[in-house]
């Protein structure tokens, strides 16, 4: 898809999109916590080409997922041998040396390159991009106050798959919460139905947002094969709209959407 390099994980002090609380409570007399973000609640759109009786989804690179396989494929360190006594503090100050190189904490003459040699060393190891793509619906942030959920679907249809989609012809399937044990934000999810007289752009997204989308095409009679598709990363919202359509909308076409 594209190349990932030069990645750095660092705190996040600030940010526009998340925004760290801890609440405490009292449940039946007993004093508890919780850890969570706020964010932005969401759309997203189930859309259906009628044309070439197509499913369009969206296909991007996710950060949190990449580093998410990243932490899963990283070896476990091995268990410290035992050592003979008198030993330990020899061998503890021969292993710190490295440790302070890899960390950029050399002089400051050397801290750059060191953090680059580093760099490329780990580079090997890395997971491929492919490990962070994600397939999923066309969906957006509820970031614009002045507009309806419907303008923002219907704004995030046009930017990401190039559809432009009238508000009315949006129907809205349900709403729920996601990440209900971080978040809890909730997202509206809507159905559209399209055809190649509806496209008036490529989509892609809106580059200078730092969005990189691919549009991609599910054919119908491969959807539930595509939905139940392990190997295929996407998410869970793809799944459950495509049973619906299948519960809903399949018959309209007479195309059966089984596995």
């Amino acid at each position: 898809m594209e190349q990932i390099n030069n990645l750095q994980v660092v705190p996040c002090t600030d940010s526009n999109y998340l925004k760290p609380f801890r609440v405490h409570y009292s449940q039946n007399g007993t004093k508890k916590y919780w850890d969570f973000m706020r964010t932005h609640d969401s759309v997203s759109v189930l859309i259906f080409n009628t044309t070439s009786h197509c499913f369009v989804l969206v296909k991007q690179f996710r950060p949190a997922v990449y580093m998410c396989e990243w932490e899963r494929s990283k070896p476990k360190p091995p268990e410290p041998a035992e050592q003979p006594e008198g030993a330990e503090g020899a061998e503890a100050g021969v292993a710190a040396q490295p440790e302070a190189s890899e960390a950029g904490e050399g002089g400051s003459d050397g801290g750059e390159k060191a953090g680059e040699d580093a760099a490329a060393a780990a580079a090997p190891g890395q997971p491929p991009v492919s490990a962070g793509v994600t397939y999923e619906l066309c969906a957006g942030l509820v970031d614009k106050p002045n507009l309806t959920l419907e303008e923002i679907a219907r704004q995030e249809v046009l930017e990401e798959c190039g559809y432009d989609v009238p508000v009315t012809k949006l129907r809205k399937i349900t709403s729920y919460r996601s990440g209900v044990g971080v978040t809890g934000a909730k997202q509206t999810m809507f159905y559209a139905e399209v055809s190649e007289e509806n496209r008036v752009g490529e989509g892609g997204g809106q580059p200078q947002e730092g969005e990189l989308i691919e549009v991609v095409k599910v054919p119908l009679h491969e959807a539930m094969s595509f939905a139940y598709d392990e190997r295929i990363p996407k998410t869970m919202g793809v799944i459950f709209s495509f049973i619906w359509f299948q519960s809903n909308m399949s018959p309209k076409y007479k195309i059966s959407t089984n596995v």
